[in-house]
């Protein structure tokens, strides 16, 4: 009987800490703003700073954590994010003031970056090259999910208050997470394996015996990567994605909720409706990302994102419409975030290879926050100028239709000679 490559196990590991990340997190973060707002009263962009705030600390940390990860491996920091995550929403149930919220939530917001996204695609990469998209799409599948608990998390405020699950969320998650931490290590060579699943790390000597077979190109250093137009076209088209992103994820239930009448619950159900639809964009990335121009999908994904956030914004053009266009946010947005999502960081592994894709990783992070950053802010601060988020919904569908360019643009790079 064939062994399952370890790599598959990684995956399994990673996609159930991104399904906690994103049900506890991500999707959630959402529920807590509006619930924050009736029972603080702190306004749109007193909130959408603390997701702001969260972006820029990814920022600074992500140079920092790429170097590291390139240079001893990801275990130990996966493990002591999780501790740090757990303990930041434990922390975060105690909180009074608006600035001791901020203070605390740079906890799990650091806790996340150390466990999440970042070092596991690091790691995933690592482990495969034939089978790269579709090992990080199959990852994805657990964020996906993680937005179809969404109307659980919304009970929980709902019954317990945001404190009491803050609180239980943070032992779900050293409870669930830590034991899966333990799962990973940092490359295949060091457990006599290759990429993808190759059983043996001797040369092979026929190859040896004909020098015209030798690879005659190597992986980019972190700075030649930086002189490439591609770094930074691929940079910027991620970084007008997640305009969209956390945007949607910041604002788009109390947009539901208070613009279009929705209660936090049903406005919970069309999150869920975009999570089904992430999954099923997640599938069909798993299933083509390795077979067609990941580039191109993108481009295409892109258009997907800014048609679905104007179905959201312009829901309330005819009261005969809104559901639909509810429906049609949902699917397009969902699908084009489950697809495009893990080609990003497959592009830039396949564009520079990964002997400094940690590093590669970590700078595109600090240039990608700009959309982070900018996606709630805008939606936040034009809200409360203009009494609905019309004006910032559409800026940030604008940005996403001008991202498709920057993918269009982005060849790949000729790798450095030897």
């Amino acid at each position: 009987m064939k062994r399952i490559f370890y790599g598959w196990y990684m995956v399994g590991a990673g996609s159930a800490m991104q399904f906690v990340q994103s049900t506890l997190l991500m999707q959630s973060f959402g529920a807590y703003f509006a619930v924050l707002r009736d029972d603080r009263g702190w306004s749109k962009t007193e909130l959408s700073g603390a997701a702001a705030l969260h972006q820029v600390e990814a920022a600074i940390l992500g140079p920092l954590l790429g170097w590291f990860l390139d240079r001893f491996g990801p275990e130990g920091v996966i493990r002591i994010g999780v501790l740090i995550f757990g303990g930041g929403f434990i922390l975060l149930s105690y909180v009074e003031s608006l600035l001791a919220f901020y203070g605390a939530f740079v906890l799990p917001a650091m806790g996340a970056s150390l466990c999440g996204f970042f070092p596991l695609n690091v790691t995933l990469i690592h482990w495969f090259e034939r089978q790269r998209a579709r090992a990080l799409s199959s990852m994805q599948i657990g964020m996906a999910l993680g937005g179809l608990c969404l109307p659980l998390v919304a009970w929980a405020l709902a019954t317990w208050g945001w404190r009491g699950t803050a609180f239980g969320s943070g032992i779900l998650i050293i409870v669930i997470c830590l034991p899966l931490a333990f799962v990973f290590r940092r490359r295949p060579e060091d457990m006599g394996l290759r990429p993808d699943g190759a059983l043996s790390i001797a040369p092979d000597l026929n190859a040896e015996s004909k020098p015209e077979l030798k690879e005659q190109t190597r992986d980019f250093t972190a700075r030649e990567a930086l002189r490439t137009p591609a770094f930074w076209l691929l940079s910027i088209g991620h970084g007008c994605a997640l305009f969209v992103v956390t945007g949607i994820n910041t604002h788009a239930i109390t947009h539901m909720k208070e613009g279009l009448g929705y209660s936090i619950e049903a406005a919970s159900f069309a999150i869920m409706l975009q999570t089904v639809a992430q999954l099923g964009g997640v599938g069909i990335g798993a299933w083509i990302g390795d077979r067609y121009n990941k580039r191109k999908l993108s481009a295409l994904c892109m258009i997907g994102h800014m048609g679905g956030l104007l179905c959201l914004t312009y829901a309330d053009f005819h009261p005969a419409a809104t559901t639909a266009m509810i429906v049609a946010y949902a699917l397009l947005h969902g699908t084009a975030w489950g697809l495009r999502g893990p080609f990003m960081q497959a592009l830039r592994a396949d564009y520079f290879g990964r002997s400094a894709i940690g590093m590669i990783l970590g700078l595109s992070f600090a240039i990608i926050t700009i959309g982070q950053i900018g996606g709630p802010m805008i939606a936040g601060i034009l809200a409360d100028m203009t009494g609905n988020y019309r004006a910032g919904f559409t800026t940030l569908a604008l940005l996403a239709g001008l991202g498709s360019v920057f993918f269009l643009l982005a060849r790949r790079p000729a790798r450095p000679a030897l």
